[in-house]
This record gives structure tokens, C-alpha cells and sequence, in this order.
């Protein structure tokens, strides 16, 4: 005999149906994370003794594995996140001491920049004060030599009757030097002098040295103090070699003025 359903009439699903939508429905909601909400009341308004395994300890495995991986990811990501901030603030910890450092190491060496640059200074400030000195210091004309004949002396061998220098002893030959710095305005024969040199010195007053066998600058030319310029000899109006030396307030004969005296207000120990 065949059976048919009743109209209007519903037949209870079959245990076997019903047991498949209690796992899909466990395993919907351990997906979405309400994995506390399988204990259905569906189930315990059963009129049938749950005498049969439903799968419900699976499903609620399986539900807290995949919550461990889901923890486990958020563990794996927050530990990558604070990772990544460790080594960003490392980074910048680096960045930081690198600046530091650059800092210092520009600041040290504007320091001795700075410091080199005072040295050199003072070294060029010393070598202008050195040479200030040296320029403005005079010598003898002659070195380690002696005055002969002074100044003034009265001799019929000068056309004046009177000697308007004085006479250094030197034997032909003689290194003669320019007794401070100055110019060469003559450099030639002098006559009664002889090969004679005439100098503006730096003060505006002038040297001549005079009967000289040869000399070694010309006009215009710069000199300083202890500069060989010549060579003694006896040329001119002379009795013999020797050096004759004039202090002048003007290029010309006739402006003489004492030469001891004069070299002696510039340091010169005559």
C-alpha cells in the first residue's frame, strides 16, 4: 500500500537530516566567530533521546582550531607590527646619533678651522713685524770695518777744504752694502767720487758711497738693509782703496749731514 502526507500536514525531518543541519549550522556560526551559540534549543526540544552521535564535539573542535589559527594570525600580525616599530624606532635612534655625530665631527672642525686660521694669522702678523723690523733696521756699509777718515776732516785733497763724509777702510774688493731700504737714484761716475751710488732711503733722507771699483744695482731699483750693492775700490779722486760714505738730506753734493751721527740714530754702532 502506498502512503502519501496528509494536506496541510508537515512530517519532523529525518534524524539524519537533522543532524547534518545542526553541524552546517555549528560550523556557520564557529565561522563567524559565535561559536557559544551551538548548544540550539532546537535540540532540546526534541521528543527523540539523543541516543546518536549528533557531530556536535566536532564541530566545536573545529570551531576553536580555526579560533586558535585566527588568534595565532593576530599574534603573528601584532608581533610583525611591533617588530616593524622596534626597528622604525632603531632607525630613528641611528638616524639621530648619525646626526649627533655629523654635529660634532662640523663643529670640531670649524674648531680647528678656526684655530688653524688664528695660527696663520698670527704667523703672517709675525712675518709683517719681522720684516717691518728688518726693513727699518740699517747696517754698516761695510762689515766688521772701522772709520779712517771723519767727518768734516780738513785736507787740501778736498775741493770743499773739508771731508762731507766719512771713510770706511775696505781693500779693493770689499762687499759694500746699502745700510737700510730704500731706491737707487744714481748708479755711475760721480766724478771726484768715482763709480758712485746714491739712495733714497725709506725716511726721505739719502746714502752715497763713493769710489767703488764696480757696483751690482741700477736706478730704480729696490734695496734693503745689508743688500750687497757694490764693490770698494779706488776710483776717482783717492790716495788709495777704501769706501767713502755720505748721509744726505737731499740727492746732491752740499746737503751732507754728520754719517756717524746718522747711523748711530738708526742702531748702527760706528
Amino acid at each position: 500500500m502506498a502512503f502519501t502526507r496528509a494536506t496541510g500536514k508537515h512530517r519532523r525531518a529525518s534524524r539524519t537530516a537533522r543532524t547534518t543541519r545542526n553541524i552546517a549550522g555549528i560550523a556557520t556560526l564557529a565561522a563567524s566567530g559565535v561559536v557559544a551559540s551551538v548548544a540550539s534549543p532546537a535540540l532540546a526540544a526534541t521528543d527523540e533521546a539523543p541516543t546518536y552521535d549528533t557531530g556536535l564535539t566536532q564541530a566545536v573542535v573545529v570551531g576553536d582550531e580555526l579560533a586558535d589559527r585566527i588568534a595565532a594570525q593576530a599574534d603573528a600580525q601584532q608581533a610583525d607590527a611591533e617588530a616593524a616599530a622596534a626597528q622604525a624606532k632603531a632607525e630613528a635612534e641611528a638616524r639621530k646619533v648619525a646626526e649627533m655625530a655629523k654635529q660634532r665631527a662640523e663643529e670640531a672642525k670649524k674648531k680647528a678651522e678656526a684655530k688653524a686660521k688664528k695660527e696663520r694669522e698670527a704667523k703672517e702678523r709675525a712675518a709683517r713685524e719681522e720684516e717691518r723690523k728688518r726693513l727699518n733696521t740699517f747696517v754698516a756699509p761695510v762689515a766688521g770695518s772701522y772709520v779712517s777718515t771723519g767727518y768734516q776732516a780738513s785736507s787740501g785733497l778736498w775741493s770743499s777744504g773739508s771731508h762731507t763724509g766719512i771713510d770706511f777702510h775696505a781693500a779693493s774688493g770689499t762687499t759694500v752694502h746699502a745700510v737700510g731700504a730704500g731706491t737707487v737714484v744714481e748708479a755711475g761716475d760721480g766724478g771726484a767720487y768715482g763709480n758712485n751710488i746714491v739712495i733714497k732711503m725709506k725716511d726721505g733722507t739719502y746714502t752715497q758711497y763713493g769710489h767703488l771699483s764696480s757696483f751690482s744695482v741700477s736706478v730704480g731699483q729696490s734695496v734693503t738693509p745689508g743688500q750687497q750693492i757694490a764693490l770698494s775700490g779706488a776710483t776717482g779722486n783717492v790716495t788709495g782703496p777704501h769706501l767713502h760714505f755720505e748721509a744726505r738730506t737731499g740727492p746732491d753734493y752740499g746737503s751732507d749731514i754728520d754719517p756717524i751721527a746718522y747711523l748711530r740714530a738708526h742702531g748702527v754702532n760706528v
